[in-house]
């Protein structure tokens, strides 16, 4: 089964790319360089494109599952822009890595339950072959936005 026909079969929807009006970026959300795929660190946006709370620190602003979902939203958001850059989400073969930002108070160290939420997405779409990946998800003083959570990626994709 096609990637996009998966997420439609699970009632997601792949987000437009909106940024606050006074943000202005100087990079690419996508990096293509050869068959590689290097995806810029995302959040979790509603499916206009908007960004979408709770925001704040986890667990004294945003819960554990709370940050879970914004971690499955940040991983749409990512999935968007791959799309955007490549056109066809099937062309990736394979998720090398992925790391995750959370944006933890002192001393939480549920991090990685937090980063489940793109890894068990990623896995459901693409499959243990391909949607297998090395991951980090260290918790930091803070994230773009107040963020709870923010992802990056590297993938390897078939050319065309």
């Amino acid at each position: 089964m096609r990637v996009e026909a998966k997420l439609a079969k699970l009632g997601l929807v792949l987000p437009e790319q909106k940024l606050p009006t006074d943000l202005k970026i100087p990079f690419a959300w996508v990096r293509i360089y050869g068959n590689r795929a290097f995806v810029s660190g995302t959040g979790p946006v509603h499916a206009d494109g908007t960004y979408t709370g709770p925001f704040g620190k986890v667990p004294q602003d945003v819960s554990e599952a709370e940050a879970y979902r914004a971690a499955r939203l940040a991983t749409l958001n990512i999935l968007s822009n791959l799309k955007q850059a490549i056109g066809d989400l099937d062309r990736v073969e394979a998720w090398l890595i992925a790391r995750g930002m959370v944006n933890a108070v002192p001393g939480f160290t549920k991090t990685t339950h937090v980063m489940n939420g793109f890894s068990d997405l990623i896995l459901e779409l693409y499959g243990p072959e391909a949607g297998k990946h090395a991951r980090t998800a260290p918790g930091v003083v803070a994230t773009p936005l107040n963020l709870p959570v923010v992802i990056e990626a590297e993938v390897i994709i078939r050319t065309q």
